[in-house]
């Protein structure tokens, strides 16, 4: 459906008009059914204009996800629809007044058909609209894909043995760490053997050094054998 450039014309005039909003009269729109909250494809929806005086009619748009308004009908004070063209009838709508409610039908949802459902007024010169009513399909969310978990086969008898297909994921960590533990003891290893090797070699050199020590012979009275000078004549 095309917009109706009359119609944008009277948004254009009424958008100037200081006195768009009144706080003296006020229009809603809403699901007849109000369980729902979303519309199906394919199915019978019908939306109520409720408005809180009597009137000279009220205009249904719709406001489509691109941001371009629609002209839909026409409803008189009288019950009197005209759709676009100044068609009496619709094959994809349906339109009626009962009271101070303005009713429209979409006979059958499609997605051409989301948008933003408003009702506006021209009463006394001025242009009421309704707050929007929001008219889409509920929105699907896919879930993440997730890790496949590890399978097991298993034979048809007791005997045979269950085969398990390890988990990627589990094996790759266990290369890590295998990694990890060679890097992180194999110097600690090297350094405690030299440390070892160290050790030995540091008792070796003491055990020469206190045998060589311990070569020279004592006297018996733990005086060392010193021959007597001779006196010296004058």
């Amino acid at each position: 459906m095309d917009g109706s450039p009359a119609l944008l014309l009277l948004l254009a005039l009424g958008l100037c008009s200081p006195g768009i909003r009144g706080q003296s009269y006020t229009m809603k729109v809403k699901f007849r059914d109000s369980s729902i909250t979303h519309p199906r494809v394919q199915q019978r929806l019908e939306l109520e204009c409720l408005a809180s005086k009597e009137d000279s009619g009220v205009f249904w748009v719709r406001l489509d996800k691109a941001g371009t308004l629609h002209f839909i009908v026409f409803i008189s004070s009288l019950s009197r629809a005209t759709f676009e063209g100044n068609k009496k009838t619709s094959t994809h709508f349906e339109a009626m007044k009962d009271s101070k409610v303005y009713r429209l039908v979409v006979k059958s949802f499609t997605p051409q058909d989301e948008g933003n459902y408003f009702c506006l007024m021209n009463s006394n010169q001025m242009l009421y609209f309704s707050p929007g009513q929001p008219v889409f399909f509920p929105v699907t969310t896919t879930a993440a894909p997730t890790a496949p978990a590890p399978t097991t086969q298993c034979g048809v008898t007791e005997k045979d043995s269950c085969v398990k297909t390890p988990d990627p994921e589990s094996s790759k960590e266990k290369k890590l760490n295998f990694f990890c533990d060679i890097f992180i003891w194999v110097p600690l290893a090297g350094a405690c053997l030299l440390l070892l090797i160290a050790l030995v070699v540091t008792v070796v050199l003491c055990q020469q050094t206190r045998r060589r020590r311990c070569r020279c012979k004592r006297p018996a009275n733990g005086k060392p054998n010193v021959k007597p000078s001779m006196p010296s004549h004058v």
